[in-house]
């Protein structure tokens, strides 16, 4: 039997090119990359990285100055929020919560729009598995590299489930697929109502829509767009927050900080072609709504709804290529750790881009802190 895709960088020995957590007794985290030679530099010492290549993950090592170290493969929570990014990420609570609530199962067909830096994808290529099919679609290039990257870097491989597709989802998903021949849809994007239409078509019947919204305003208009279209059920909406708890002996309580708001999550499913939605019964209400009430909250002039307006942080050219190159070069190594008979000398440094040196002769600075 096929192993599953990831399965391998999950188990066995920690292997040149691996990321791997490790964190000191006052808990500060760090992930590296394991490189032939490489060295960990704190002001606590130095930590060398020969010692934990082909050693066993969950052990505790000293470095040069005695301080210990608990030394774990990042689960795909902790890859997700250390991994580089151009586009906010999914973050996992959502991600954990899209995967139940859009009911993503082995084997299916899922449309994904837009990609961003991949956390969601990770997500939903586990779920789909290698007899799935997931078709992201991503505007930019540079996202789609750095996504990519990404997930070929956590699953140690291309994944056979995956397709990356350029451009604009409410087009192309038209000319990708057939009617009715995708089973759930999800999307993270600005504008999602825009392709309400393109969605109807390629969904299959009892299909499941999920959009992943950052705020009311866009909460309110694609659960009205749905509605109004009269081929999907009811929508359902809600959000996860999730609050940490401090466990010291007796001293038991919440956190002082938690993980709040970060996006909401609409579903609804398709109707079979010709069907209608049906009316559910509701009380009257007290008062209609205002016309200037309406246009405050569903503006009527398409050139507002801009990312700025709705609060998102535009990601710089620059910055997406750093994050991408940054991607690539994780990627090659997570990539040549799953290869038997790799060269353990030939993983480019992250800094330079350059080859290190052998084991031998340790680069100086060489496998550094990273976020």
């Amino acid at each position: 039997m096929t192993e599953p895709t990831g399965v391998s960088s999950r188990r066995g020995p920690l292997r040149a090119g691996e990321r791997v957590q490790i964190k000191d007794a006052k808990g500060r985290l760090n992930t590296i990359t394991l490189l032939p030679g490489g060295e960990f530099h704190s002001y606590q010492g130095v930590l060398r990285h020969d010692e934990l290549i082909g050693g066993s993950e969950g052990v505790v090592v000293p470095n040069s100055a005695g301080q210990e170290y608990q030394v774990l493969r990042p689960l795909l929570n902790d890859f997700v929020l250390s991994m580089p990014r151009g586009a906010t990420v999914v973050y996992p609570k959502d991600a954990g919560q899209i995967v139940q609530q859009a009911d993503i199962f082995p084997g299916a067909v899922v449309v994904e729009a837009g990609v961003g830096s991949g956390a969601l994808s990770c997500s939903l290529l586990r779920a789909v598995g290698d007899g799935g099919r997931l078709h992201s679609y991503e505007r930019r290039e540079e996202f789609a590299d750095i996504a990519r990257a990404n997930v070929e870097s956590f699953f140690g491989a291309e994944h056979p489930a995956w397709s990356i597709h350029l451009g604009d989802a409410q087009e192309e998903m038209l000319h990708v697929h057939e009617p009715g021949s995708v089973d759930r849809v999800v999307l993270d994007m600005l504008a999602p109502w825009e392709c309400l239409d393109a969605v109807a078509t390629v969904l299959a019947p009892g299909g499941v829509w999920l959009n992943y919204v950052a705020t009311a305003t866009q909460l309110s208009r694609v659960a009205e767009a749905i509605r109004d279209s009269g081929k999907f059920t009811e929508v359902q909406a809600n959000e996860t927050l999730v609050r940490g708890w401090h466990l010291d002996g007796l001293a038991v309580r919440p956190d002082h900080r938690m993980v709040a708001h970060t996006g909401f999550l609409l579903t609804a499913r398709r109707l079979a072609t010709g069907e209608e939605a049906l009316l559910l019964k509701k009380r009257s209400k007290v008062s209609e709504f205002k016309a200037v009430d309406v246009e405050a909250w569903q503006p009527s002039d398409e050139s507002r709804w801009t990312p700025q307006a709705l609060g998102e942080r535009p990601v710089t050219d620059k910055k997406a290529r750093k994050a991408a190159k940054e991607a690539r070069l994780m990627a090659r190594r997570a990539k040549e750790a799953q290869t038997p008979g790799s060269d353990p000398d030939a993983f480019p440094d992250l800094s330079t881009g350059q080859v290190a040196p052998p084991a031998s002769t340790p680069a100086p600075d060489a496998g550094g802190p990273e976020a």
